[in-house]
């Protein structure tokens, strides 16, 4: 089970720190989403920040179990934050957020099943 575990927390890890990068340089896409749902433009950078020690987070987490799962519930959070975002505003496209969901969860009960509760 633990290579099934480094794989998808390295494929996790690479999406998040993708999307800290867009956030990063206010990529226009992001920025029409975040106007979507009625997120300020300046909470961009902040995000980012939050996706990119995330995703350092789960990759350190391989080697120091705690550090993983405090990102992996951290990511939970995010993502929880981000769907209620849409749905607060009536917006319905929630599939990014929901894969972002699904793979934090994955991660994070795939870490706790290989590392234990240490």
């Amino acid at each position: 089970m633990f290579p099934v575990y480094v794989v998808l927390t390295v494929l996790t890890a690479a999406v998040l720190a993708y999307g800290a990068y867009l956030d990063f340089v206010r990529h226009p896409s992001i920025a029409a989403i975040a106007d979507r749902v009625s997120v300020p433009r300046t909470w961009m950078v902040p995000l980012g920040t939050c996706l990119a020690a995330g995703s350092t987070g789960l990759l350190v987490g391989i080697a120091v179990p705690w550090i993983g799962a405090a990102a992996g519930v951290g990511l939970v959070l995010y993502f929880l934050g981000a769907l209620g975002a849409h749905l607060r505003v009536g917006d319905l496209r929630i599939g990014g957020a929901l894969v972002m969901l699904t793979l934090s969860v994955a991660v994070l009960v795939l870490g706790v099943a290989v590392h234990g509760m240490k």
